[in-house]
Formats: structure tokens, C-alpha cells, sequence
């Protein structure tokens, strides 16, 4: 088994990204991205092998953020924890990007637990679909899927609304 501090060093930047892909905010990021290891130092001797030493950090990042939003008391639907910074538009354009936002969150909400995980990673975290993959240990192809399957889910969700 390595060390801590090599484990550390190996994987502090892909548990950092996965988790800025959730909060989409550096300092929050950062913040947790601590804390995950904390918890990894406390819980190594749980650690099987099972999966790879990324997926288990991964997770344990995922239980430190469920757990921030819970501490924070915000809703963990991704609109209300987003901080997009926005290119100088107009109050109308901002308005009707930020409501196109929410619509798209909130039909997200139909989805099951992993697609919308999927599918947040990919069009908040622009991450590939080899790296879902990893993070949820799950194949590329399984990612690729999930993620179609999503989109085809949210399209219905949008033409039932239309209705």
C-alpha cells in the first residue's frame, strides 16, 4: 500500500476536478478536495482494492460534497451551486441564459441518480467520457450510453412540457 503523501500526490488533481465539476467553484473545490483526503486518511484501512485507488477517493469526494450541501442547508440540484461567471452581456441576455439554465437543471431532476451524475460531468465538468468512466467505475462506453440515454430522456421530458 502506498503512503498517504503519494496518494496525495498522485490524485489530489483528478479528486479536485471531479469535485470542481460538481461545484464548479475553485476555492469550494479546494476546500473539499481537503477534506476527502482527511476522511481517506481515516478510512485507508477500508480501502479492499476493489476498484482503483481513484474511483474510492472519488467517492469518498462525492459522500464530502453531499455532505457540504447538506451543512450549507442549499438544495443540491446543481443551479443553485453553480457560479458560472458570465461574459459581459446584456441584463436580458443574462436573464434568459440563467433561466434556460435553471429549465435545463430542473428537467435534469427527472433523471435517475447516475445519468444525471453523468450527464452533469460531461456538460458542467467537459470531461470525457473515459474519464466518467473512471470516476464512476464504469466503462467508456457505459458513459457514452448513459449519457445518450439521458439526453434522449431529457428531450421527452421537453416535449411533454411543450405539451
Amino acid at each position: 500500500m502506498q503512503n498517504m503523501e503519494q496518494i496525495y500526490k498522485e490524485y489530489f488533481e483528478i479528486v479536485n476536478k471531479y469535485l470542481f465539476c460538481l461545484t464548479h467553484n475553485d476555492d469550494i473545490s479546494e476546500e473539499l478536495t481537503q477534506e476527502t483526503f482527511c476522511r481517506a486518511v481515516e478510512k485507508i484501512d477500508t480501502y479492499r482494492g476493489d476498484c482503483k485507488m481513484s474511483v474510492w477517493l472519488c467517492q469518498i469526494a462525492k459522500y464530502t460534497w453531499y455532505d457540504y450541501c447538506r451543512r450549507h442547508k442549499r438544495e443540491t440540484n446543481l443551479c443553485n451551486l453553480l457560479n458560472i461567471e458570465q461574459e459581459e452581456n446584456t441584463l436580458e441576455e443574462e436573464i434568459v441564459s440563467k433561466d434556460e439554465k435553471i429549465k435545463l437543471y430542473k428537467k435534469m431532476q427527472s433523471l435517475d441518480e447516475k445519468t444525471r451524475e453523468v450527464v452533469y460531468l460531461r456538460i458542467t465538468g467537459e470531461l470525457s467520457f473515459k474519464e466518467i468512466g473512471v470516476i464512476l467505475n464504469k466503462t467508456e462506453n457505459w458513459a457514452r450510453l448513459t449519457f445518450y440515454r439521458g439526453k434522449i430522456k431529457l428531450k421527452e421530458v421537453d416535449k411533454n412540457e411543450r405539451k
